[in-house]
């Protein structure tokens, strides 16, 4: 079994698919993944929207670029593409953002995000969170309510065996954390 450091150290952003689908069991567990995430007053706000069927896969794949914007075009790879909706918060947690002028919402769509990912890493599975796309296109074509909002597409499925994994570049530690002082 993967230690938590192991698993950190696989996941990275795959951007390369083969054609293998992904077993439904297995994205069931991604999704209990999900299901288990922590986030403000357990108000839970998000719906995965999981997207398997060929061509509606294709089309959302192409709501995530253009003729100009070309990067995510591997998105037409993936063999299921995840849309993490942002669903409303409890009225708590809306009040206590309101006042810290957070929105916990957004903070716990990427902690469920990240579930999924390292869920999908254990799973011998590639992702790639993806913030770029065209939500009322997405909407549309996902039947998402208007007053919804869109906090990210993941991609997933199988990397090609010849796929390498590329160096982590960070920063030092120094500049991302501090004891007891900025």
């Amino acid at each position: 079994m993967m230690t938590f450091q192991e698993l950190t150290n696989l996941r990275q952003s795959v951007r390369k698919y083969s054609e293998k689908p992904v077993e439904h069991e297995k994205i069931e567990k991604i999704i209990k993944a999900v299901h288990i995430a922590p986030s403000a007053c357990n108000s839970q706000p998000w719906k995965v929207i999981i997207v398997n069927e060929p061509e509606l896969k294709i089309e959302v794949a192409k709501a995530t670029f253009s003729k100009t914007i070309s990067f995510n075009k591997f998105a037409a790879e993936a063999p299921v593409i995840a849309v993490l909706v942002i669903e409303k918060a409890k009225l708590i947690a809306q009040i206590g953002g309101s006042i810290k002028n957070l929105e916990y919402p957004q903070i716990d769509i990427g902690i469920a995000a990240v579930h999924f990912c390292l869920q999908a890493t254990e799973l011998g599975l590639g992702t790639c969170m993806i913030g770029w796309f065209d939500e009322k296109k997405l909407k549309l074509l996902l039947n998402i309510p208007e007053k919804r909002k869109i906090g990210l597409v993941i991609t997933l499925g199988y990397p090609p065996e010849d796929y390498k994994m590329r160096k982590k570049i960070r920063k030092p530690l120094a500049e991302i954390c501090g004891f007891n002082s900025y």
